[in-house]
């Protein structure tokens, strides 16, 4: 991998990372106006708008070619653009004030979740060392939840169903990212664009349906006046950019070593947490702490194995060569 691809993906990686890790804070005080699945499916019916014009312009008509894979191109946007935002601010707003450090730690456990998701899906059961990074994690995700007190369980504060849309979101991402290595030949604006669209069409056609029977209720355009500084941010950083930074900067330096960067995500929000007057308990530090340590010793051993497999490749002698001495 040459040196400028490695700083550009590097850089793609960091910048979708900081933006995100800012998304969450200013969502909370949006969310206070907005009713959650309006407001993502304005934020990313906007996004997909911005999107279709970038892609005509870049790649032209043929672009929008499902290519036979319309399904899997709807699936990846559902998961993405309904399943992981509606699940996502939903949680978060339930939540209240904490939610906004408890969704951006969950966006920092997907290294760990797409282990388990590999494994169910392939059978093919990941190293020790992995699994034991995939269970310290979950153990930072309990410091966090609980604040350090494993009586919230038994209390009226705990709020499971929050908890589990979170979840569920992040789950919805980690398809996501998983499915858009399916799409080989593709440049990062054509699948941001595709699988956007279909899952923004996803999300408008379960808001119309849920206003229809006075589920929710649709923002009113003085609402939207009164918000547009922070869906101004998460539409053009935290939705455009951020979305076309990432899927560039995974090609660029693959799945592996650009989900390092997403411990970028908790950092950023925390930083933006404090700097708001939020009170951090020790807990919550020390269940990031453990997050990420586990997430960058996974990352280590994943890279030194790999690169232990590849040296036993280029020692052992191919069938052509033997063949040739003989």
């Amino acid at each position: 991998m040459s040196a400028s691809r490695l700083w550009k993906g590097a850089l793609c990686c960091f910048i979708a990372a900081v933006a995100w890790g800012a998304m969450f804070p200013v969502a909370e005080s949006a969310l206070h106006h907005l009713d959650p699945f309006w407001f993502s499916t304005i934020r990313y019916v906007t996004v997909s708008v911005l999107l279709i014009l970038l892609l005509l312009w870049k790649e032209g008509r043929q672009a929008f070619r499902a290519e036979g894979r319309f399904f899997l191109l709807w699936m990846s946007g559902t998961f993405a653009f309904t399943v992981y935002n509606f699940g996502i601010f939903w949680g978060q707003k339930e939540l209240g004030k904490s939610g906004v450090l408890l969704a951006s730690i969950m966006e920092s456990f997907m290294p760990m979740l797409a282990v388990l998701i590999v494994w169910a899906v392939t059978r093919k059961r990941p190293r020790m060392i992995t699994l034991g990074c995939v269970i310290a994690a979950f153990i930072g995700v309990l410091f966090v939840v609980t604040k350090g007190d494993l009586g919230m369980f038994s209390s009226g504060e705990f709020k499971p169903i929050p908890l589990l849309a979170i979840f569920v979101a992040v789950v919805g991402w980690v398809i996501y990212t998983i499915s858009c290595g399916q799409f080989k030949g593709w440049s990062a604006l054509r699948i941001s664009t595709l699988t956007c669209i279909y899952g923004s069409a996803t999300s408008l056609v379960v808001v119309l349906i849920l206003s229809a029977f006075d589920q929710i209720q649709a923002p009113a355009i003085s609402e939207l006046t009164g918000v547009w500084p922070e869906m101004s941010f998460m539409i053009f950083i935290a939705g455009l950019l951020a979305l076309l930074c990432w899927l560039k900067g995974i090609e660029l330096l693959s799945p592996v070593n650009g989900m390092l960067f997403i411990n970028f995500v908790p950092a950023t929000t925390f930083i933006i947490s404090i700097i708001q007057g939020y009170q951090v308990s020790a807990a919550e530090i020390l269940g990031t702490v453990i997050i990420t340590c586990a997430l960058i010793v996974d990352n280590v051993a994943s890279r030194r194995a790999e690169a232990t497999m590849k040296e036993k490749r280029s020692k052992t002698p191919s069938r052509s060569s033997v063949a040739q001495q003989t």
